[in-house]
């Protein structure tokens, strides 16, 4: 499972910003950091009206204003890509314009990204697979016949299944729990044969860690350095320690999922004696009688028979005198059975 630490433009268009969030990244524990990559005047109109979260948490009005205070350039990402590289995280960033896919895709990242806003941009579709680089492409907004058209360019260019995660997501912020509908990522997942994974909006941790259990191959999270700062997506964005919270309670799912064969762990085995019980003596019993289920009962530790013998036990003779709460023994075909269950040789 691999966890994405979005920074998206919470660094607001500061280099020393974004290497701080690297930083809180690698500190939370996760396998990669994204950024976004765009040019304001390529992406957006002049006349483009902000999007109501963008006015309110932002207090823009115009996009494309808003977008050239996020901006970084080109210099910075490479300078970006070489701190990840020294921090020992993996450098991603969603491109916007098909320029910013030419430069990121330069950088060889392990995967492309293509927004949830781009899936009905089909000359943007063939760009991004002109790459050939591994993608995840975020299905927010979008109906299952305009995932299916997406994904043609990528067929297309010779993109196998494995080599497309399609994130599930609600591009609200923060969306609210009732629209959040988890279920449909794997729903995405298994209607394309693709592996599936989320991309949160949501307050909070709880929903990412829910998609691990439900086996996210990525979950991805918008984080910032404080909530408070001024930008579009502080207001529904993790601080540092709530990513690492998040980071470590994921790291715990998925270990605890496990391979899904059920065995007896060692971690267990040691208990074995003390839970479960033994066929015992219920009141005292001669040699040579025959054991009636009024004779017998069951309690621990696991030292002795197994209950599962009861009815080998009921009907045959007492090998010897027995007491109240003594592990019974029966004789089987010239062998002593009983004693830690094992079988001794009858003299």
């Amino acid at each position: 499972m691999k966890i994405i630490a979005e920074a998206g433009v919470n660094h607001n268009g500061s280099l020393k910003t974004a290497m701080k969030m690297v930083d809180a990244a690698v500190a939370a524990g996760a396998d990669y950091i994204k950024f976004q990559t765009f040019h304001a005047h390529s992406l957006v109109t002049a006349l483009c009206e902000a999007a109501d979260y963008q006015k309110e948490n932002a207090g823009a009005e115009g996009q494309q204003e808003m977008l050239e205070d996020l901006e970084l350039d080109f210099e910075d990402f490479k300078k970006l890509k070489a701190y990840c590289d020294e921090k020992g995280i993996g450098f991603l960033s969603t491109a916007f314009d098909e320029e910013s896919v030419d430069f990121i895709a330069s950088l060889h990242p392990d995967y492309m990204k293509v927004p949830s806003g781009e899936i009905i941009n089909l000359p943007f579709l063939r760009k991004m697979a002109s790459t050939h680089i591994p993608m995840i492409i975020s299905t927010g907004m979008s109906t299952p016949e305009e995932i299916a058209q997406a994904l043609k360019p990528f067929q297309k260019e010779g993109y196998r299944s494995e080599d497309i995660i399609l994130l599930h997501c609600t591009t609200q912020y923060p969306t609210p729990m009732e629209d959040v509908n988890l279920r449909a990522m794997t729903t995405v997942s298994g209607n394309f044969g693709h592996p599936g994974g989320y991309s949160d909006h949501t307050l909070g941790i709880e929903v990412p860690i829910a998609a691990a259990t439900l086996g996210a191959e990525v979950i991805e999270k918008h984080f910032t350095l404080d909530r408070n700062m001024e930008g579009p997506d502080h207001k529904a964005s993790l601080e540092p320690d709530e990513l690492a919270a998040m980071v470590k309670a994921i790291r715990n799912i998925e270990k605890a999922l496990g391979n899904g064969v059920k065995e007896v762990k060692e971690s267990e085995r040691s208990n074995i004696e003390a839970a479960r019980r033994s066929i015992v003596a219920k009141r005292p019993i001669k040699e040579g009688q025959v054991i009636e289920e009024d004779d017998i009962c069951t309690k621990r530790p696991a030292t002795g028979l197994s209950p599962m013998l009861w009815d080998k036990v009921v009907g045959s003779k007492a090998i010897r005198d027995f007491e109240p709460d003594e592990l019974i023994e029966i004789e089987d075909g010239g062998w002593t059975i009983g004693i830690g269950g094992l079988k001794l040789k009858f003299g």
